[in-house]
């Protein structure tokens, strides 16, 4: 059965979506851009900055589900242009010591909000 996960600690959908959705023992958190929750903005900073906010809003859909950041098994990150890869990786690295879950990394021509980062997560619990 499937169940909407929501959650006033993450950044409300700006579209026709759910911030995530639990199937079974499975939890599929929407791409998250580094809106800051609060405010409903981008903030400001560097890409480490920015995919740090964006690690933080997929952990607090995740912790609505009743899971974590240590049961990612798959994740997907978006950049808007590939050179921010070693900044984004850098943060990202931070979210996952030890066995990090597997992950695809692509350039996209453009990102919602002209977001320059969105990342993705798939979690168990």
């Amino acid at each position: 059965m499937k169940e909407v996960i929501k959650t006033s600690e993450a950044p409300q959908a700006i579209g026709p979506y759910s911030q995530g959705i639990a199937v079974g023992n499975l939890v599929f958190a929407s791409g998250q851009l580094y809106f800051d929750p609060a405010t409903g903005e981008l903030i400001e900073g560097t890409i480490q900055e920015k995919t740090v906010q964006c690690l933080k809003n997929a952990e607090a859909i995740l912790k609505a589900a009743g899971t974590d950041l240590s049961k990612v098994v798959k994740t997907t990150v978006y950049l808007s242009d590939m050179n921010l890869f070693a900044g984004m990786n850098e943060a990202y690295a931070g979210f996952f010591p030890g066995e990090a879950p597997a992950r695809s990394c692509v350039a996209v021509k453009e990102l919602p909000k002209g977001a320059d980062v969105e990342i993705e997560v798939i979690a168990y619990r």
